[in-house]
């Protein structure tokens, strides 16, 4: 199997996938940084695809970019995030990497998941 980078997010404050969410994927470098992708998470709070997959999986630093605050905003909570940021390496680009979200309006926390 090749290696894939995936995510998904989980509203903790209603306990439920975070449907809608816009996510960003960057690759980092020396010289800058590059937008790889953009997608919105579905009903069950996952994007319909992986981020990366196969040949598009390189060693490297990449930064994850989660758009909580316009998230937020299309509800009754009041945004206190705006882009939460999730920095990380990629050391094996055959491996399945899950990079989770877990969020509410005032704060979050992730984790390589499987």
């Amino acid at each position: 199997m090749s290696g894939r980078l995936t995510t998904h997010v989980l509203d903790v404050s209603l306990g439920t996938p975070a449907a809608g969410m816009r996510v960003q994927l960057w690759r980092l470098a020396e010289d800058g940084r590059e937008l790889l992708k953009e997608a919105y998470t579905n009903e069950d709070g996952r994007l319909d695809e992986p981020l990366l997959a196969g040949e598009a999986m390189m060693a490297g630093s990449y930064e994850l970019l989660f758009d909580v605050g316009d998230y937020y905003r299309g509800s009754a909570h009041i945004a206190f995030l705006e882009w939460v940021p999730v920095r990380f390496h990629l050391a094996e680009p055959e491996s399945h990497y899950h990079v989770p979200l877990l969020v509410a309006p005032g704060g979050y926390s992730t984790y390589r998941g499987s």
